[in-house]
């Protein structure tokens, strides 16, 4: 694509509330760091997989990013609590700080529909 987009998964594989996708990617710095895609309300959404309390990956076991009711996006270590539409933290150690988002676009493809990572010059596919 000519953007630069990185298919994701099926736009089905990514259900509300459910399960995550993780993927690989490279910061600017050369850091190596990972980000995750959740689906919510119906549209996807995709963030930097670090807490903005400690640097440490949000998941509970791998592609584990909502709380039990399915609302909110929690981190595993200290419990902060996310919108998982804005990435704000509103809940826990970190309340008012933000996840750090990536792009996600969802498109018909050949395949069907599709979930894409659009990535900046800051954070890029592993």
């Amino acid at each position: 694509m000519s953007d630069g987009a990185v298919r994701i998964c099926a736009a089905d594989d990514l259900v509300d509330g459910g399960m995550g996708v993780r993927r690989d990617a490279v910061e600017k710095s050369g850091g190596e760091s990972v980000v995750f895609f959740v689906r919510y309300e119906g549209k996807p959404y995709g963030y930097l997989n670090r807490c903005a309390h400690v640097s440490m990956e949000l998941d509970w076991n791998e592609g584990q990013f909502f709380e039990s009711s399915g609302l909110y996006l929690m981190c595993a270590t200290h419990g902060a609590i996310y919108e998982p539409d804005t990435g704000k933290c509103v809940g826990g150690p970190c309340r008012g700080a933000r996840l750090r988002p990536v792009q996600v676009e969802e498109r018909d493809t050949p395949e069907g529909r599709a979930v894409f990572w659009v990535p900046d010059d800051a954070l890029r596919p592993a």
